[in-house]
Parts: C-alpha cells; sequence; structure tokens
C-alpha cells in the first residue's frame, strides 16, 4: 500500500514538475524583459510627469517595436530604414558586430528570403549518421561533378553555434516540417521530433 502512494505521488509530481517547469521559464524570461525595458524607460517618463508611472516603460517598447514593423512594411519607411542601418554600418565596432546579430536574428524570420529555407536531415558528421539541419543557400560549382552544391546549417550548441557543410541536392532529406517545427525540435534536444515524417518529394520547395 505505501508503495503504490509513493508510486502515485511519484508519477504525479514529476508530471506536475514537467508541466510547471517550461511554463515558469517562460514567464520568468518574460519578467526579465518587461524588467529590463521598463527600468530603462520609466525614469525619462519619471522625470516628465514627475513621478513613477510603472508598466508606461515596457508598453512605449511595445509601440516602438509595432511602429517599427510598420515602417519595415512600408516602401517610403524601408527606405528610412535603409538609410538608418547605412549610418549603424559606419559607426566603428558597433558597425561590425551588428551585421553579424542581424544576420543571426533575421535567420529565423520566416519572411526573410535568405534565412532558413527548409528544415531537412543529412549525413553528418560522416556515412551513417544522420543529423537535423537547416538549408540556407545552394552554391554553384562550374566545371565540376556535382556542379550544384546545398549549403546546410547543422546546429551543435542550440541554434547559435554549429557547422555549415556543402552537400548534393540528392544528399538532403526533406521532413516535411516548417522552420519553426524545426526551431523547436532542435531547442527541445530532438524530444519534440514526430514520430513519423511525411515524404514530400526529393526535394522541398525553394
Amino acid at each position: 500500500m505505501r508503495h503504490r502512494v509513493r508510486s502515485w505521488f511519484k508519477v504525479r509530481f514529476i508530471t506536475g514538475f514537467f508541466v510547471t517547469v517550461p511554463v515558469v521559464l517562460t514567464a520568468y524570461v518574460l519578467w526579465i524583459f518587461y524588467r529590463e525595458v521598463d527600468g530603462f524607460l520609466s525614469p525619462v517618463y519619471e522625470q516628465i510627469l514627475g513621478r513613477p508611472v510603472p508598466v508606461l516603460g515596457f508598453l512605449t517598447a511595445i509601440v516602438i517595436i509595432f511602429m517599427m514593423g510598420v515602417l519595415a512594411t512600408n516602401v517610403v519607411g524601408r527606405r528610412v530604414l535603409q538609410w538608418g542601418e547605412w549610418l549603424l554600418r559606419r559607426v566603428p565596432i558597433f558597425g561590425r558586430v551588428y551585421p553579424a546579430v542581424k544576420d543571426l536574428i533575421e535567420a529565423f524570420s520566416p519572411h526573410r528570403r535568405s534565412g532558413f529555407r527548409e528544415f531537412i536531415i543529412v549525413e553528418h558528421p560522416r556515412e551513417g549518421i544522420y543529423a537535423y539541419g537547416f538549408r540556407t543557400g545552394e552554391v554553384r560549382l562550374e566545371g565540376t561533378k556535382p556542379d550544384s552544391l546545398v549549403t546546410v546549417f547543422v546546429p551543435t550548441n542550440h541554434l547559435y553555434l554549429g557547422d555549415i557543410i556543402l552537400v548534393p541536392r540528392e544528399g538532403i532529406l526533406p521532413t516535411g516540417l516548417s522552420i519553426e517545427e524545426g526551431i523547436r525540435i532542435i531547442l527541445s534536444a530532438g524530444t519534440a521530433a514526430p514520430r513519423r515524417l511525411p515524404y514530400v518529394g526529393d526535394f522541398g520547395p525553394k
């Protein structure tokens, strides 16, 4: 009887732990974001209004992000942002770090054509061993066989570090999964991967 009670408690506690921890961690990350952003902008409003106004700094940041999105999707606004980016790239040191950070973040954007194009499976690091990766581009080699190679980014440390490999087109195994689903699989160390993958033909969409 005691063993059953212990087993019953253990199963429910472990289940509750793995349900609660992702929620708590997500809330903690959002809280850090709120605290840092609101803590940066709130003093400005405190000087203007003469008293602290909680959340106002955070709401301002949300409005700024939204307005930047509106500008980026507008023809005139896009020109203005491109001009501002041109200036930022000429700032010493900052101009060298900014392009790399921008490219890394935009790689995960579903609206960027030059980012991750497809979540695939490829043989790596040697024959007979397979790894998840992201198709990022294609390279043509004139006068060689094969004359076309696919560029694949294989994450080795979450999503920020990895190997860039070149493989023939026939060496790619499409998964039929979206980029968002692929990111979730990588971040979950493969535990979020489905047990069955659909057949999507020889090569995924370009």
